[in-house]
């Protein structure tokens, strides 16, 4: 399997699954963002776009790490906690949408500008062990599937 292949795959469903995501909100209040939940009782449409907008950050920084340090450890987050501290059902739903959007333009960029030797490069995750940065790529397309379906949940709940 042609690795390179496999990594432009996954820097194109990054941008899909943001286009998937925009598609999504565009007709989404802020009043319904910030009501209905997951299952009655878990995160909003709200609290999902802020966790996905911060974790693109998180996500950028540990590829960042990986290409600047030599087998950097990550640190665990905790999400749930990320959720109370900054509040995020009481942010802006467009604001979210469009720091994600700026953020997400950047990682594709970084991804992009990789050498075949940078793409080699690896760091250690908590949870994963050895991660290499092609791993890095392929986590947020599938971080944003799982939580796009999440998001597509709550949305339908509320009818």
């Amino acid at each position: 399997m042609d690795l390179m292949l496999v990594r432009k795959a996954h820097i194109a469903l990054m941008s899909n699954t943001l286009k998937t995501l925009n598609n999504i909100l565009s007709d989404v209040s802020q009043h319904d963002a910030t009501t209905y939940r997951d299952s009655g009782d878990g995160w909003t449409v709200l609290e999902v776009l802020c966790h996905l907008r911060d974790y693109d950050v998180i996500f950028h920084e540990r590829a960042t790490r990986i290409l600047n340090e030599d087998k950097p450890t990550f640190v665990p987050r905790d999400h749930e906690a990320l959720v109370i501290e900054n509040a995020y059902n009481q942010q802006n739903l467009q604001a979210a949408l469009a720091e994600l959007n700026a953020s997400r333009a950047n990682f594709i960029a970084f991804f992009e500008s990789l050498t075949p030797e940078q793409w080699e490069r690896a760091g250690i995750h908590p949870e994963y062990g050895d991660f290499p940065m092609t791993r890095s790529a392929m986590q947020v397309g599938t971080h944003d599937a799982n939580h796009i379906e999440q998001i597509t949940r709550i949305l339908k709940e509320k009818r």
